[in-house]
């Protein structure tokens, strides 16, 4: 049996609603407007961003105000992403040299990534200049992950408002989730990884020697920064093809456990922060109860599924225990 896998699975949704129970509460405080310890610092920097953009934190809006804000905001961001990726090539902070995405991949990434689908149709390392993956996809990471918080804080209020209420303010929800909540976990997180070992340079590449000699050119990127909210808003497109089984985004068991956690705290801390908001404790634990159960049903029956043999090489006559298309072997199994 290896000890290390079964550990992981056993303490990844532990230690998430671990994390998760304080976290929703302090999400709950940021979406409700009320005082947290990072106001002494933040205060003032919230309300630049208010004074700046002509923005009454304090003006409800209706449903329909609301989704439209979201909708306008977010095709802005699709659009400025989109034209960033097109014009790559000639923009500063490319020391790879890559040249502008094609018309549709550009569209598909600035869709996928707007919308926090994140579908990568493309190898990061091949294909994304340094300033795409930061000022790019990086950004879209927090305000997908920020939008998608600020309609579960607007859907909180709407079970509570009495007819004719609104379902408070996007640009201030936008606003508090990505300045209170987002960016400091993110900052916090990408200097944990740093430290464990997770690439985070400007360089296009470093040249490596092996064991017998050879020369190998090795991709480098801010990775740390961009693999803290790639986690944390439950995103997905890494800047590496294979995303955490490539070395310099995932080198020890250790970061797997944490970067594990980390995509999981939000979602679970969303239920907490629900609760609180909406005061229905009971239901709350009913609906952390309800998903710790699907969870475990569903694990159970990948894990089984997995445990197979690959159909393909029985059929083949290949005599294999398990199936192991695609598995990150470096930190083991749970078999």
């Amino acid at each position: 049996m290896n000890i290390q896998g079964w550990a992981e699975i056993a303490l990844t949704p532990g230690l998430s609603v671990l994390i998760a129970w304080p976290l929703g509460i302090y999400l709950s405080r940021v979406w409700n407007g009320e005082r947290t310890w990072l106001d002494p610092v933040l205060r003032p920097v919230e309300g630049v961003f208010y004074k700046a953009s002509g923005v009454d934190p304090k003006r409800s809006q209706g449903w329909l105000g609301y989704a439209g804000a979201l909708l306008a905001f977010n095709l802005a961001g699709f659009v400025v992403l989109y034209g960033l990726l097109r014009l790559q090539g000639v923009l500063p902070m490319n020391p790879q040299g890559f040249a502008g995405l094609s018309p549709h991949l550009a569209f598909n990434t600035a869709v996928s990534f707007v919308t926090n689908t994140n579908w990568q149709s493309f190898g990061g390392e091949t294909t994304m200049s340094t300033l795409s993956q930061m000022a790019g996809l990086t950004v879209q990471n927090f305000l997908s992950a920020a939008t998608g918080a600020a309609i579960a804080a607007a859907l909180a209020r709407a079970f509570v408002a009495n007819r004719g209420e609104g379902v408070g303010n996007f640009w201030a929800d936008m606003t508090r989730t990505t300045l209170y909540l987002l960016l400091p976990a993110s900052l916090i997180l990408a200097i944990v990884l740093a430290g464990l070992g997770v690439v985070q340079s400007l360089s296009a590449s470093v040249t490596a020697t092996g064991l017998e000699g050879g020369e190998q050119t090795l991709s480098l990127f801010p990775v740390a920064s961009q693999l803290a909210i790639k986690q944390l808003g439950i995103n997905g497109g890494g800047i590496f093809n294979v995303n955490s089984a490539h070395p310099f985004e995932n080198p020890s068991a250790l970061t797997n456990l944490i970067t594990a956690v980390s995509i999981n705290v939000m979602g679970w801390a969303a239920f907490f922060a629900f609760g609180r908001s909406v005061l229905a404790k009971k239901d709350v634990r009913a609906l952390v109860v309800a998903a710790a159960i699907l969870l475990g049903v569903a694990t159970a029956g990948i894990y089984v599924a997995e445990s197979e043999p690959a159909p393909a090489l029985v059929a083949a006559g290949i005599e294999q225990p398990l199936n192991m298309e695609g598995k990150e072997v470096r930190f083991g199994i749970p078999s």
